[in-house]
């Protein structure tokens, strides 16, 4: 399993509905890949986040730095795939 594969089954591993076999697979890649570890942690986070219901004021500034991270990751990946 690659990156690509990884991401293509995030949700269905977020909603338990994945198959122990293809479980197995995505556990192993994790075991393996930080950048992967990232966006799971990231995204269990987001979730617990909104589960919570908390609000989180951010600044202008942050939003953008956040907003233009996040876009250049995903063109690295796109150059990389």
């Amino acid at each position: 399993m690659n990156c690509t594969d990884f991401l293509s089954q995030l949700t269905d591993y977020f909603d338990g509905e994945i198959s122990p076999e293809l479980l197995a697979e995505v556990r192993a890649h994790l075991g393996e890949c930080s950048h992967c570890k990232v966006v799971v942690n990231t995204t269990r986070q987001t979730i617990e986040v909104y589960r919570g219901n908390e609000i989180y004021d951010v600044s202008d500034e942050l939003r953008e730095r956040l907003h233009t991270a996040i876009m250049a990751k995903c063109m690295d990946a796109r150059k990389r795939a």
